[in-house]
């Protein structure tokens, strides 16, 4: 039977003042109590906001960037012993509700990393508020990562995507970028050392309340991202490790979904 798991939900706020409630609510209740605030260092009500709702906050001595802000989370799950982190970004741009979903894949022991996958058509993707430059971008991008890697992921480039403690503790978290760059940094490390990657399907969400990285931001993102691919081999062939099958005792004998209580 497989052992229930300690996640973590990890949200990642700087200025999310208008979007971290309705964040935290559409998170599944059995993970609200496992919700951690990574504050990086917001300008707005962003801490006062949190510390209504009760939530733990960790907040940085400056700002970490994205990379950054991730990487002091995941390491706070490491050393709290946690078998799954999950990342959430606290301007709603993400759905929550998926969240619990992402962990039980983990859980299972199905998937190493389970992502957000928001680009299941263009006009999908162009209908929930993603701008056209970035959806030409996410689009030219994975397509190369995809021939470079040799995957057939939907995108490289969610911010919805949920950690085993086995990938975490075998990344090399400092070498990777403090920027956006760092999502497709530690997917090219999981991809090349052979953990097995999943998506599931996530609706795009952008509206005036959604961060965005600018257009000249972009560019830099795209040159770091390439530039990282390149320490890898073309055409790698990853370790895959057999496909675990799912213990047909766990659903019926896990009210909790494998979640433990606090």
């Amino acid at each position: 039977m497989i052992t229930a798991k300690k996640p973590m939900v990890m949200v990642l706020a700087y200025n999310v003042e208008k979007t971290l409630e309705k964040t935290f609510q559409a998170v599944p209740d059995s993970l609200k109590p496992f919700v951690v605030v990574g504050d990086n260092c917001s300008t707005d009500d962003t801490p006062r906001v949190a510390a209504r709702l009760g939530l733990r906050t960790v907040r940085h001595e400056r700002n970490l960037n994205y990379g950054g802000n991730l990487k002091r989370l995941l390491r706070l799950a490491m050393e709290e012993g946690c078998d799954a982190a999950v990342e959430l970004h606290g301007d709603f741009q993400y759905d929550p509700s998926l969240t619990d979903l992402m962990v039980e894949y983990i859980s299972r022991g199905y998937f190493d990393m389970i992502q957000g996958n928001r680009i299941r058509s263009r006009s999908q993707a162009l209908a929930g508020g993603m701008p056209l430059y970035r959806y030409l971008c996410n689009r030219t991008m994975t397509l190369g990562q995809n021939l470079w890697f040799g995957t057939t992921f939907g995108e490289w480039h969610s911010g919805l995507r949920a950690y085993s403690r086995r990938l975490i503790e075998t990344a090399p978290l400092d070498s990777f970028s403090d920027t956006h760059a760092f999502a497709s940094d530690i997917l090219m490390h999981a991809v090349a050392n052979g953990f097995w990657i999943g998506e599931v399907p996530c609706p795009a969400r952008y509206d005036e309340e959604s961060s965005s990285v600018p257009l000249l931001k972009l560019f830099d993102y795209a040159f770091k991202t390439f530039a990282s691919a390149l320490r890898y081999p073309p055409g790698w062939r990853s370790k895959l490790r057999p496909m675990p099958r799912l213990d047909p005792a766990f659903a019926a004998s896990s009210p909790t979904n494998g979640i433990e209580k606090p």
